[in-house]
This record gives C-alpha cells, structure tokens and sequence, in this order.
C-alpha cells in the first residue's frame, strides 16, 4: 500500500551529488512531491529532506541505492507520525485587495499568515503550516487573484530523541575533525 515517506540523507556537499540522488528516484520511477537542501548542525554536512508516496518496499529498496552514493553518508526514512514538519509559502497580491474591506486581512489572521511586505502595487503574505494548509490559504485568496504564489520544500525534525540519529552525526562530526 502507498503511503507519504519522508527520506533524510545527510551527505557531504559535493558538486552533482543531487543530480544522483534524483537519478536513483528517477530509476526507480518514483516521483519526488518535495524536495529541501540545507546544512545540518554538523559543520560540512548537508540534509537532504525528500518527500515520496510509495510503497514501504520500495523506499526501503530506495534507501538502499541511495546509501550506495559515494557522498552519502546515511539516508533514513521516516513516516508522518515520526516527524514535525512545515513547509512555508508566501502568496503576492495586489495592495489594493487588502485596502479595499477585510477579507484578505481576516483570511491572514484566520490561517495564521502574516504580512511580511506592503509595497503601493502588491502585499506578500506569509504562511507556515503543511501543505493542505498553505494550499488551502492561496485558494481562498486566489479570489482576489494571487500574482505569485512558492512554496518550499518540507523541512523536518523527528519527534522522538533519537538516539541512533544523534550518535550517527557525532561520529560524523569526530571523523570530519580528523579530516580537516
């Protein structure tokens, strides 16, 4: 049975090491429905955050090629429950939408949005939340037509102190220590 997956790679940042983690996906004919890079709290190690809806065997399958990269150092694969995720989305719309009656402004305090711009010719709103979420504010707001409207990957923490994780890393960060 199909269900959403979060994968977390954590690797070592390397010029085209995104192109072969997407190329085991794309092998695999497996769809990536969000992707997010950033540095982890370990000096010279990146995260990768990877959302897909599959099969358990096929992600377990998935991580097995990915942990096969030379610049990946581990790859785990966590469920929605074992997670705390958020994505953020920011949604530009016509001032004049704002300034003419509360709708817009009622619909930011309403979902917890907030205003981050007003320019004369348009107001970027910002949203938090999951992706039902963020999706839902734009379609109550594409109303007073929204100009343009991102959303970013998912980012991620697990919810349990998890231990494996946490010794894994401080291993990593000894052994970068060494090398450097």
């Amino acid at each position: 049975m199909k269900q959403e997956f979060t994968i977390i790679i954590f690797s070592e940042n390397h010029v085209g090491l995104l192109n072969q983690v997407t190329t085991v996906f794309t092998r695999r004919n497996i769809n990536i429905e969000s992707l997010n890079t950033s540095e982890s709290a370990i000096t010279g190690i990146h995260k990768f955050t990877v959302v897909v809806v599959t099969t358990r065997e096929q992600v377990d399958k998935l991580i097995g090629q990915i942990e096969k990269r030379i610049d990946v150092l581990k790859a785990f694969v966590f469920t929605s429950d074992e997670i705390v995720h958020q994505e953020i989305a920011l949604y530009k719309v016509h001032t004049e939408a704002l300034m003419n009656g509360n709708e817009v402004e009622n619909l930011v305090r309403q979902y917890g949005a907030q205003i981050l711009e007003v320019h004369r010719d348009y107001t970027v709103i910002q949203k938090t939340g999951h992706k039902h979420e963020t999706q839902e504010l734009f379609e109550k707001l594409d109303k007073f037509e929204v100009l343009q409207f991102v959303r970013s990957g998912r980012v991620a923490v697990t919810k349990t102190n998890w231990e494996q994780l946490a010794t894994y890393l401080r291993s990593l960060e000894g052994r970068n220590k060494v090398t450097e």
